[in-house]
């Protein structure tokens, strides 16, 4: 264990779990698996886009999600996971992702390398996502 890694291994294999299925979910277009990585009192922020902003509540995270995925048939979504802190049943982790698409409208290929500060609880044994903070670190 690492100070970028703290917590029982079993706890830390779980939360990496609900981030590898994440990006699964979002590489399949699988809405109901994706859907079922938040708890209800969700928080996606998304600010680093204006036009998106911060949404609370899972409703309102999924409706989101379900009408921006037709926009990127082509979508490729990748994870590495660079921290993961857990606290009895709450964690902070850290996951940097690659992103390459088909710009809606130009057709044109874009990349994107972000991070997401992330904030989950653990619930009924299971690991979920309350929280997600997404951030550009490079962008073609």
């Amino acid at each position: 264990m690492t100070a970028n890694f703290t917590g029982s291994l079993e706890d830390r294999m779980a939360i990496r779990e609900v981030l590898e299925t994440y990006a699964d979910a979002v590489n399949r277009v699988d809405e109901q698996l994706w859907a079922s990585l938040w708890v209800e009192d969700s928080h996606w922020d998304l600010s680093h886009y204006p036009e998106l902003g911060i949404v609370e509540g899972k409703e309102a995270v999924v409706k989101l999600w379900r009408d921006a995925m037709p926009h990127y048939p082509k979508l490729s979504f990748l994870v590495g996971i660079g921290m993961i802190h857990v606290h009895g049943d709450t964690a902070d982790a850290r996951a940097y992702i690659s992103e390459i698409y088909e710009e809606p409208g130009t057709l044109k290929d874009k990349r994107a390398r972000a991070c997401y500060n992330d904030k989950l609880v653990k619930r009924d044994g299971q690991w979920f996502l309350q929280s997600r903070s997404f951030t550009i670190i490079h962008q073609t």
